[in-house]
């Protein structure tokens, strides 16, 4: 009787943990909180995979598992084309700058567990800068296939009894961006060996090697949120 019992429980707790897969949805504008309102749009909801590309896209994509996603919102321009036309732009400058993000990040790791990397360490140092101020530019040319497979715009009227600096209109973009999962793996794996190549001597060459081993996979699993 106790190991019926014990059976039943197992089953209800396994229930409410599915239950709380988190799920992105559609929120209408009417529910927006905001320091503006929204008076036009290119539909009547705002897309869920503005939130999070990746969680959207493993519910409403066909082949997700081929592919790795991106969204991307602008700024308020003062027209919907300079929005749109700048999201489109900037859509391989956005998956660069991820990029390189991890890639500094995945260094910044490594030297805080002790993993024979000395953050005193004049090169590391060096790295670290070349990583912040030069690799998102180098690594855009390694983005090959980011392909934009949906587009979204809102035209927003800003008002200062909301709490906008002032009142005034503007345009903001959206992309939804796809990218084969074997292609961005490679873009990692160039744009960390950019990094390796940088460091001068044989030592710290074969430590920052070591600490981006696995950067390429690690960079697709924690968009997937598997990290």
């Amino acid at each position: 009787m106790k190991l019926q019992f014990l059976f039943i429980v197992l089953v209800l707790l396994g229930g409410c943990s599915s239950s709380k897969k988190k799920e992105v949805k559609e929120v209408a504008h009417t529910t927006i909180k905001k320091d503006f309102e929204v008076r036009d749009a290119s539909s009547n909801t705002r897309p869920g995979w503005i939130e999070d590309a990746e969680i959207w896209a493993s519910s409403n994509e066909k082949n997700a598992g081929t592919f790795r996603y991106f969204s991307f919102e602008t700024e308020p321009k003062v027209n919907r084309n300079m929005a749109c036309s700048l999201a489109k732009a900037n859509a391989k400058a956005d998956i660069a700058g991820e990029i390189a993000t991890f890639i500094d990040k995945s260094i910044a790791s490594s030297q805080e567990g002790k993993a024979s990397i000395d953050e005193n360490n004049p090169q590391i140092q060096s790295l670290r800068e070349f990583v912040s101020n030069n690799l998102t530019q180098k690594t855009q040319s390694l983005i090959h296939g980011a392909a934009i497979v949906k587009t979204y715009w809102e035209k927003r009227k800003y008002l200062k009894d909301k709490g906008a600096v002032k009142d005034y209109t503007g345009f903001t973009c959206a992309v939804f961006v796809r990218m084969n999962k074997r292609r961005l793996e490679d873009a990692v794996e160039k744009a960390a060996n950019f990094v390796v190549q940088k460091a001068d001597d044989p030592e710290t060459k074969a430590n920052v090697r070591k600490a981006l081993k696995d950067v390429a996979d690690n960079f697709v699993k924690a968009r997937k949120g598997e990290l």
